[in-house]
């Protein structure tokens, strides 16, 4: 697909510098999350979970640690090329774009956690990843997709702030923008000036249900944190939709 040449998160997410910036995020909760997620989902030791834009696969890791059969994908080759160090009979890892569909009617869960939706600049093309997505599943499977709470989000906006991490200072914005929180990296690296950037569609419950609505998929309870919370518009800091096929 040429339009991944200029896609910004087909080079952020393949940079060095993507995972240095983030090295300090909180695998603890991380796992406290998939620990409360998994006693909710009840997955039957033979049934398989896909976890969709895994990155380099420590989540996957973690629910193969667990017992389960996990496929992990992502776009980003460079991380799968680390993920794949971790494969076993029930952990496998590929390169794949969440738009097109990976194995059809395959999977008993799916997960896309941590905010790895709304990166496309056409809308439309959230739409086709959900529909490639609830392809994959089987009929009665579920999908979890954990997402912002948008409105808190911008209202808590931090517009300009800097990180020193590994001799690194990154100097870092953010604004809302065309309907998209837009964050910029910029940092000096051996005298050399580097610029990235992260955009996320500000998309709201209401986009989802259409998004849901589109794709044919039933929502089976919406929690607003990594504690599995009733979701509070207002005071949640994630979206995070169960859903059923």
């Amino acid at each position: 697909m040429a339009q991944q040449d200029v896609e910004w998160f087909s080079t952020w997410f393949d940079s060095p510098y993507y995972h240095i910036l983030y090295k300090d995020r909180d695998l603890q909760e991380a796992q406290l999350f998939m620990d409360r997620l998994l006693v909710y989902l009840h997955p039957k030791p033979d049934e398989k979970i896909l976890d969709l834009a895994c990155g380099k696969g420590r989540h996957s890791v973690y629910l193969n640690h667990k017992g389960y059969n996990v496929t992990g994908l992502d776009l980003s080759e460079q991380s799968i090329a680390y993920a794949k160090q971790f494969e076993n009979e029930q952990l496998h890892f590929d390169v794949h774009d969440m738009r097109e569909v990976y194995k059809p009617e395959y999977f008993d869960f799916i997960l896309n956690l941590f905010t790895s939706f709304g990166y496309f600049d056409n809308e439309t093309e959230n739409v086709v990843a959900l529909q490639a997505t609830a392809e994959s599943l089987k009929h009665g499977g579920k999908l979890v997709i954990d997402f912002m709470n948008t409105d808190k989000i911008i209202e808590h906006l931090v517009a300009e702030e800097e990180k020193e991490v590994q001799g690194l200072r990154f100097r870092i914005t953010r604004k809302l923008e065309n309907d998209f929180i837009v964050k910029t990296i910029r940092f000096n690296d051996g005298g050399e000036e580097y610029h990235f950037e992260e955009r996320v569609r500000a998309l709201r419950e209401e986009d989802f249900m259409e998004y849901f609505r589109m794709t044919h998929l039933r929502l089976v309870e919406v929690f607003g944190d990594y504690h599995l919370s009733p979701y509070d518009p207002e005071e949640s800091d994630r979206m995070i939709f169960v859903l059923k096929k």
